[in-house]
């Protein structure tokens, strides 16, 4: 059965790129409600902004989606990720300012709240896209890709010129609340060299050393280093989940990302939703439901570090 979470949860923190300070409510909402976010700081605009695949406008670094009042909300996908990491297919997000706090970087703060909160059961039944055949983008650099699967899985191929990165692959069934355990505590990242560039660009101006992995050639200069050897590769199929929650339901199939990122992932569900063939909504039953992420998933399996 669909659901939502027991009663609401606050976070506070800044914002990635903005620097400015930044408060976030999680509300329950009933069923076949979705995920909306709700702007508090507009009250002559549309305040309500669908997190949907068709509501993203590029935007370089994050996730960006806009309404037709062109009211928008920013950095959206670690709590969106957090949310299908955990289950939760209904919640109206409010915040009260354009993005969301970046907290620890990560999905963890959020994946703890809502836990802690409690999965509250609905009385609608979960729909899932269930991906018929493969689909795919590509750029002059990489390539994302959708293909049948039983469950919601992923692999994700990254390669950096610092060797405290360098080359890394991942394969991850996220069924059974393995996003929790194994994805939901990788934090964002970036490269020593890129941040004067984004300084200039205007972005980036609230990252620090505590909320976000710093990386400079084989240094690590994020206090206490690295919480996984691959963390960087971790944090992109985080990254991926939470633009593939856009789609507005789970999505049953095999997504592969090689060099990928927001961007690409929402090209490839316009992609997907552009071929009627290639998809199909289906009513999810016990066995289905088992293999979705957040299934069955418990507090106590949140990484310690979070």
């Amino acid at each position: 059965m669909q659901t939502t979470i027991r009663s609401a949860i606050s976070f506070q923190g800044v914002g990635l790129h903005s620097g400015k300070p930044a408060k976030l409510t999680i509300h329950p909402a009933s069923a076949e409600h979705g995920i909306w976010f709700k702007r508090n700081d507009e009250p002559f605009r549309d305040p309500l902004v669908p997190a949907r695949w068709d509501a993203v406008e590029t935007s370089p670094l994050c996730t960006h989606i806009v309404n037709r009042d062109g009211v928008a909300v920013s950095t959206i996908e670690h709590v969106m990720a957090a949310l299908a990491g955990c289950g939760v297919h209904n919640a109206l997000v409010e915040i009260d300012g354009p993005e969301c706090p970046i907290l620890d970087g990560s999905s963890a703060p959020f994946v703890r709240g809502i836990l802690a909160r409690g999965i509250r059961q609905l009385t609608a039944p979960v729909r899932v896209i269930e991906v018929l055949c493969p689909v795919s983008v590509h750029t002059a650099n990489g390539w994302a890709r959708l293909s049948p699967a039983r469950g919601t899985e992923m692999s994700f191929h990254i390669d950096f010129a610092d060797a405290a990165i360098g080359t890394q692959n991942k394969t991850l069934n996220l069924a059974n609340g393995a996003f929790v355990r194994e994805l939901c505590d990788s934090r964002t990242f970036c490269r020593n060299s890129d941040v004067e560039a984004m300084h200039a660009a205007g972005k980036a101006l609230g990252g620090t050393l505590e909320n976000a992995v710093v990386v400079d050639g084989d240094k690590v200069l994020s206090p206490g280093g690295l919480r996984h050897t691959d963390e960087a590769v971790r944090h992109k199929m985080l990254d991926a989940l939470g633009d593939l929650a856009l789609a507005g339901a789970p999505v049953l199939g095999h997504y592969e990302g090689h060099k990928a990122g927001h961007a690409m992932t929402n090209a490839l569900l316009r992609e997907l939703f552009a071929n009627p063939d290639a998809y199909r909504l289906v009513t999810c039953d016990e066995a289905t439901a088992a293999r979705l992420p957040g299934a069955g998933v418990e507090r106590h399996e949140v990484p310690a570090v979070a």
